[in-house]
């Protein structure tokens, strides 16, 4: 399967979320108007809690990726396809919880 169907089948998952809070705008999964994940190529890149991140990055599971990030947070991208899934949802809860108004 290569990264692009990969990238529809993890996207399509996370839209079937119970909450149906996941949008897919072009390339990117977005929850509400926070963009947490999308295809580079043929790695998955995600924003992730710096501590995530830099855990990820030290264990080479991930590299550091582009990107403007809120502080206390990191773009990473992901090549292993088996472990999309897993950052893929860990970036969407990050990503909710960073929202306006969740943090009362």
């Amino acid at each position: 399967m290569s990264a692009a169907e990969q990238f529809d089948l993890l996207a399509d998952l996370l839209r079937a979320d119970p909450d149906l809070d996941v949008d897919r705008r072009d390339s990117s999964l977005v929850v509400g108007e926070r963009a947490f994940a999308h295809l580079d190529g043929t790695a998955l890149v995600v924003l992730l809690p710096e501590s995530r991140a830099v855990d990820l990055i030290d264990r080479d599971i991930a590299k550091p990726a582009a990107g403007d990030a809120p502080d206390g947070a990191h773009w990473v991208s992901i090549d292993d396809t088996s472990d999309w899934n897993e950052l893929a949802n860990e970036a969407h809860t990050f990503a909710r919880g960073r929202l306006p108004g969740r943090e009362s």
